[in-house]
């Protein structure tokens, strides 16, 4: 919903907020933020608010000693887990330059910037996610352990199922904040859930899972526990997934996935570093059903890409990514590379053909992203870096 800033001062007034969260992301979309009083807000929407770049992952060596927070209205959301009284609101920003330009490394703006490029195309997007994790046992200290919080298995009920309850609290709190959870369950390994999304443009879709994790941690931490979306939490069981469901219709509603679908897998080895950077990414390829080859199926087995026809449609699901990247940059690097399958009007290879290897090593997919003129146009030089030395 868009709000004015009269809309948006009103709203403070009614909920009785006395803190304004100014959050932003760094370079692997790990949520950082600020707090402002209310009466700083109207110099956020006019001016920014002033943060120092240099200590923000993906932004260490740039250019200008300030960037400034501007805020976006149409991410207005109560913390519903803060008090009533004194209540704390979020908003997601932007990022700019002292001179009022976008921040190129700013990785919300590059999602912006491909969502444009896809409606000047006549092109959109929409996706969801299947994203998974662990709720682990915390210590007399509070420190976390590798001690699931249950033995419970696939869609298991309670009282197997612990989790259960969690899972029913992200839900609830996450609809207060204007998300709309699809599905909840308890996924293979011990402890470890899945919380499924239902379809949003992207941009909007990238917002919901950064609150999504936020909530997540928010929520096991209330109940004494530990969340992890970390590739492979415990050696020898399940790893997690974050599994992406993609739509795209032209200008006309026409069914524009299939095409999009090749452009992707041409591209994956590429962009892989960014779906999966960190070492322990690549430990879960070829485990259980995490996929590691460049392959895929109308059959929904273990392929790296699940393509489904149905009724007129075709629903995309890429079975690479885990929850330890950014879905901004990720879901810029999807659109770019569907609209270049779509432009193109690339098909998908026939089954028998030949299948190359995801990259084996958080090294081998730097290099390949380095290489890469494809990933250098949505990428910027910052970011790249960034990922290249992590």
């Amino acid at each position: 919903m868009e709000y004015t800033f009269e809309e948006v001062m009103k709203y403070i007034e009614e909920e009785d907020a006395k803190f304004i969260r100014l959050a932003f992301r760094d370079a692997y979309g790990i949520q950082k933020n600020i707090s402002v009083m209310p009466g700083e807000i109207k110099k956020a929407f006019e001016n920014g608010i002033p943060i120092n770049p240099r200590r923000i992952a993906g932004f260490q060596d740039y250019r200008c000693a300030s960037l400034f927070l501007r805020p976006d209205p149409s991410t207005l959301t109560v913390l519903p887990w803060r008090p009533d009284s004194g209540r704390v609101l979020r908003m997601f920003c932007d990022l700019y330059t002292p001179q009022g330009e976008v921040a190129a490394e700013d990785t919300r703006s590059i999602l912006k910037n491909a969502v444009a490029a896809a409606r000047d195309a006549g092109i959109s997007f929409r996706f969801n996610s299947e994203m998974e994790f662990y709720l682990f046992t915390k210590d007399e200290e509070g420190n976390a352990t590798k001690i699931p919080y249950d033995t419970a298995g696939y869609m298991d009920v309670a009282p197997a199922d612990r989790c259960e309850n969690v899972r029913r609290e992200i839900c609830l709190t996450i609809e207060k904040m204007g998300l709309t959870p699809e599905r909840s369950h308890h996924e293979q390994g011990p402890g470890q859930n899945e919380i499924d999304f239902h379809y949003a443009k992207p941009l909007k879709a990238a917002d919901q899972m950064t609150t999504f994790k936020m909530v997540v941690y928010t929520i096991a931490d209330r109940y004494g526990l530990c969340a992890d979306f970390s590739p492979v939490p415990l050696e020898g069981r399940p790893g997690n997934g974050y599994h992406i469901n993609i739509y795209a219709e032209d200008e006309n509603g026409g069914d524009a996935a299939p095409f999009a679908a090749a452009g992707i897998l041409e591209r994956i080895r590429e962009i892989t570093l960014f779906l999966n950077p960190t070492d322990a990414s690549y430990s879960r390829f070829g485990t259980d059903l995490a996929p590691d080859r460049v392959d895929w199926s109308d059959e929904g087995a273990s392929e790296l890409m699940y393509v489904e026809e149905s009724m007129g449609r075709t629903r995309v699901e890429l079975r690479s990514p885990d929850a330890t990247c950014n879905p901004y940059l990720v879901y810029a690097l999807l659109i770019r590379a569907g609209l270049d399958g779509i432009k193109k009007k690339l098909r998908l290879p026939g089954k028998s053909a030949k299948t190359m290897l995801l990259p084996g090593s958080r090294k081998e997919a730097a290099g390949l992203a380095l290489e890469s003129d494809f990933v250098r146009e949505v990428v910027p030089e910052g970011i790249l870096r960034e990922y290249a030395r992590l």
